[in-house]
C-alpha cells in the first residue's frame, strides 16, 4: 500500500473561494472534508468552501462537528469513511482540534 503524505500549507486572501481549485490539483477523486463546529456555517465560510469544491468537480465526503478535545467516536467514524474508499485526500478546515482529529484519522487509516 502506498501512502502519499505530502503536506502543503497555503495562505491566501479569500482562501475559502480557492480551495476547490487547490484541492483539484491533487485529486478530484475523494476528499474527506473535515471541519469543526457550526461557526463556519454561522460566518458563511462553509457555503463558500462547499461551492468551491463543487465548482472544481471535487467529490467529497463531509465529517464535521469536531469539538475541542476531539471525541474518539468522531475519529472512528472518519476511519470507517476512509476504510470504504481506496484513495482519499484529507482537507481539514479549522483549528488545533480539527488538526489533531485529522491526524488521528489519517494515522489509523494508513495502518
Amino acid at each position: 500500500m502506498y501512502t502519499r503524505t505530502d503536506k502543503r500549507s497555503i495562505s491566501a486572501e479569500k482562501m475559502e473561494e480557492k480551495v476547490g481549485q487547490i484541492v483539484a490539483e491533487y485529486s478530484k477523486n475523494i476528499l474527506l472534508h473535515h471541519y469543526g463546529v457550526d461557526i463556519l456555517k454561522m460566518i458563511g465560510v462553509y457555503d463558500t468552501v462547499i461551492e468551491s469544491l463543487k465548482d472544481a468537480g471535487v467529490r467529497f465526503v463531509e465529517l464535521g462537528g469536531v469539538q475541542p478535545n476531539p471525541r474518539i467516536s468522531l475519529v472512528r467514524e472518519g476511519i470507517k469513511i476512509c476504510a470504504k474508499r481506496e484513495s482519499i485526500l484529507f482537507w481539514r478546515f479549522g483549528g488545533g482540534s480539527v488538526i489533531d482529529s485529522a491526524k488521528a484519522i489519517f494515522l489509523w487509516s494508513a495502518l
